[in-house]
């Protein structure tokens, strides 16, 4: 049977059932179950069952809806206010100034939060009503906002590489190891270009109304406490070997709810609704997984996946240009599908070819995800636009271009990870003890 052709009538077969209002874990079951009964031998029925038990099964994915949960009782807390409270008086001599609060503060809250639209919606629901308030420029406010929540993605714990790991058989622990110094970096980038944009146009920025002293900042930063502490129980953690990245979950959802408790925000009602708003989504999730391990298992057999990394193999493509090539391809794919969509639809395809030119699988799993954060803000289904859109009032199209000078950093950091690969490898190749399973 001609590649191509299988290829060209599976792709149209994928795109009919997601335009007819199909989920995407039932689609993508869908597309496997036509792939292997029209092109293979194999009986489909077992072959389903199987893959369906085996990718829902796994240990590994246990963090995944501890880690949403997590993220969902911190999401219900005073945390975001508590961060402004402890950021804000830091920032009055920087240049851009209270702007600033909207890239660390998504930076911590990221280390808590595997979710850049619950980035995006807990720090803005905290920053944009005091940074309006205080006449500071909406087109930088929005902006800044949603380029720093797609942060949620990159700095662990990140759903994003919870996914990637199960699908390509990946140390989540390295992965979410890996995801610090580029979230680092990121962040950097993004204050780096607040100083300079109020620099160019100071008059734009408005003068401090409060002035603090260097010990009435530091009694300031009690309120960054409960996060700074989230984060060294979960990363802290993992780096040191003391816990897999599923023990560390389980500790994060205790330590959320330690928070919550403190904080007062704890009831019966924000626990049932934490707990039912990471049932559905890690539901979501984990439907969408076990029919991409479907449809990868009906790839195999139908061998597109060996065939398309041999072709390209031929084209004698360098690393740097499949990595060129895979960037635009992600960026316009996610113009149309979610982050762990794009991930679990094309791993099949996608991971002989890096696999055949021997790139590191931790390395490719980071770059992935700072092109999934790209696709956060693009239009039309940049979630963060979404998001945005929700909070504030504005259009869409408004929000995306707000945010597009972000966009760019975020292509410079892909160019730095690929000129500097240590920036990631380095961190998990100093991990203590043997915390690479999960």
């Amino acid at each position: 049977m001609d590649q191509v052709f299988v290829a060209g009538f599976l792709i149209a077969a994928l795109f009919v059932l997601f335009a007819a209002g199909l989920w995407i874990g039932l689609g993508l079951l869908a597309c496997g179950w036509i792939a292997m009964a029209l092109f293979t031998s194999r009986p489909v029925g077992d072959a389903m069952v199987t893959t369906i038990w085996g990718s829902s099964s796994s240990w590994t994915l246990t963090a995944l809806p501890m880690f949403i949960w997590m993220g969902e009782i911190l999401f219900r807390t005073r945390l975001s206010e508590d961060m402004f409270r402890g950021l804000a008086p830091w920032m009055t001599r920087i240049p851009g100034r209270l702007l600033h609060t909207n890239v660390i503060g998504c930076t911590i809250f990221a280390a808590v939060s595997g979710s850049s639209a619950a980035t995006c919606a807990t720090i803005g629901k905290m920053s944009i009503p005091e940074l309006r308030a205080r006449k500071y420029p909406e087109d930088m406010v929005i902006g800044t906002l949603a380029g720093a929540g797609t942060l949620g993605l990159l700095i662990p714990p990140s759903l994003i590489m919870i996914v990637y790991g199960v699908a390509t058989d990946v140390s989540i622990s390295k992965l979410f190891i890996g995801g610090v110094i580029p979230g680092i970096l990121l962040g950097t980038l993004f204050s780096g270009y607040i100083v300079v944009w109020s620099l160019l146009n100071p008059g734009k920025i408005p003068e401090p109304t409060e002035r603090y002293t260097f010990m009435e900042k530091v009694y300031a930063s009690r309120h960054l406490l409960p996060t700074v502490g989230l984060i060294v129980a979960v990363l802290g953690s993992i780096y040191v070997g003391i816990a897999t990245a599923t023990e560390a979950a389980g500790l994060g959802v205790v330590g959320a709810l330690l928070v919550a408790k403190l904080q007062g925000s704890l009831n019966w009602q924000t626990f049932k609704e934490s707990l039912l708003g990471a049932t559905r989504l890690s539901c979501m999730i984990a439907l969408i997984l076990a029919g991409a391990a479907f449809l990868t298992l009906a790839m195999g057999f139908t061998g597109l996946p060996r065939h398309l990394a041999d072709w390209i193999g031929q084209m004698g493509l360098s690393a740097g240009a499949l990595i060129v090539v895979l960037m635009i391809f992600y960026i316009i794919l996610g113009c149309f599908l979610d982050g762990i969509s794009m991930i679990v639809l094309t791993m099949a395809i996608v991971l002989p070819m890096i696999e055949k030119l021997g790139i590191d699988l931790v390395w490719f799993g980071i770059f992935l995800v700072l092109v999934v954060e790209m696709a956060q803000i693009t239009p039309p289904v940049g979630f963060n636009l979404f998001v945005l859109q929700g909070m504030t009032g504005h259009q869409i199209t408004y929000i995306a271009r707000t945010a597009f000078p972000l966009f760019l950093l975020m292509c410079v950091a892909v160019a730095l990870i690929y000129f500097f690969p240590g920036l990631v490898t380095w961190l998990p190749n100093q991990m203590i003890g043997n915390a690479a399973g999960g």
